[in-house]
């Protein structure tokens, strides 16, 4: 017994080539993209060598190695 009841499929819609992005101008967001605007100058330093490290390893997570070689390049050391 057949109810006659057919679905059409719901048409692709590829997103990836639009420029609207929940976090404005179409930028990429990183996860340290808030802490820019602290007040303390060296957040704001280790913030960013923590993004441009993730950028030119094409990382999206680093391990605590990777963070101690980046807080070291940065001149830190114990």
């Amino acid at each position: 017994m057949e109810l006659g009841l057919e679905q059409k499929p719901a048409p692709f819609v590829d997103r990836r080539g639009t420029a609207a992005t929940p976090w404005g101008d179409g930028a990429e967001r990183r996860q340290f993209s808030n802490a820019y605007d602290s007040s303390r100058q060296e957040v704001n330093e280790m913030a960013l060598a923590i993004d441009q490290y993730k950028l030119r390893h094409r990382r999206r997570f680093i391990t605590f190695e990777e963070l101690y070689d980046v807080i070291a390049g940065l001149g830190y050391h114990k």
